[in-house]
């Protein structure tokens, strides 16, 4: 398998679709949010981008849950699974592509993970406290490596109620997700995998953002919020995502102005893409081993790059 990882606005699904193209492989998504329906622009889909010289890349895990569910890492972990599998029995390459590094790490590090039960009693006891309040609260079962943890109350909540279940119930901690030799194939993965960064000068990257923040407002991300709300889910399930959807909402619902809303929502995905990169380094510090590529190569150039670094792994 090759995964292909970076921070966002550095160019990762054209140039994996380009790879994709050139091996005759096939992209499984490594995006904790584009797993939902409908959340197509603020999530950054950007479909078109599989489409290369006429030729459609197949891809995984898009448009697989609906807006307002809780998709998880172990959710992750199991449909990745299930993905990878199908596409290695029809000889195909997989492709890991994303910027989630919690979900690329569960794979390429094999996680052992178990799913959660809701635990209703604590998170009614939970419910009116403050974002700073349940950070607290988390910080005493865990180090917070991952700060999307308590982006926002919701999320907190959840985090809180696993690392409550697994104090509870800690031989669980090491079971075996549901999958028949889940751990078997994840093992070969470490084995065979190659792993690929996409590296981009930070001034560009603040660049980059901004104008993609900016093209996807003019493309209709506000009426995709609306139209969200319109078919029943809840603003705080959308604000729960976090950034544009939160920032979005918030605006929707009358609670930021528009300016606000723009001014605040740019600073966070700057802040999000800093927190990529942080989590892509301690992934080194943790064993795995990334061959990072300019982003700003030409295309043929990123592909040979891929190609070579394959023909020394064999």
């Amino acid at each position: 398998m090759i995964t292909i990882l970076g921070p966002t606005a550095c160019g990762k699904t054209t140039f994996a679709a380009h790879l994709a193209a050139k091996l005759d492989a096939e992209i499984i998504s490594a995006d904790s949010r584009q797993v939902y329906r409908g959340m197509d622009l603020g999530t950054g889909k950007d479909l078109e981008d599989y489409c290369v010289d006429g030729k459609q890349i197949p891809y995984h895990l898009i448009d697989i849950a609906d807006p307002g569910e809780k998709y998880n890492v172990y959710q992750f972990q199991r449909d990745f699974i299930i993905a990878y599998r199908d596409i290695i029995q029809r000889g195909k390459l997989p492709i890991l592509c994303g910027g989630t590094g919690l979900y690329i790490e569960s794979v390429l590090r094999n996680y052992r993970m178990s799913e959660v039960p809701q635990n209703p009693e604590l998170r009614a006891q939970l419910e009116s406290k403050s974002l700073d309040e349940l950070t607290t609260i988390l910080r005493s079962y865990k180090k917070l490596h991952n700060t999307t943890d308590v982006d926002t109350a919701q999320r907190a909540i959840r985090a809180i109620e696993i690392e409550e279940y697994y104090h509870s119930h800690p031989e669980e901690k090491d079971n075996s997700t549901t999958i028949p030799s889940a751990h078997q194939t994840l093992n070969e993965i470490q084995k065979n995998n190659l792993v690929i960064g996409l590296s981009i000068d930070r001034d560009l990257r603040r660049q980059r953002i901004s104008q993609r923040l900016q093209q996807r407002l003019d493309n209709g991300m506000l009426d995709e919020i609306r139209h969200l709300l319109s078919l029943g889910v809840k603003s705080e399930d959308l604000i729960y995502y976090g950034l544009e959807y939160k920032y979005l909402t918030l605006h929707v619902i009358g609670q930021l102005s528009y300016q606000e809303m723009f001014s605040q929502l740019e600073i966070a995905i700057h802040q999000f893409a800093k927190r990529q990169m942080t989590w892509f380094r301690g992934m080194e510090r943790r064993g795995i081993t990334i061959h990072w590529i300019d982003s700003q190569l030409p295309m043929q150039e990123k592909i040979d790059c891929v190609t070579a670094l394959l023909r020394v792994g064999t």
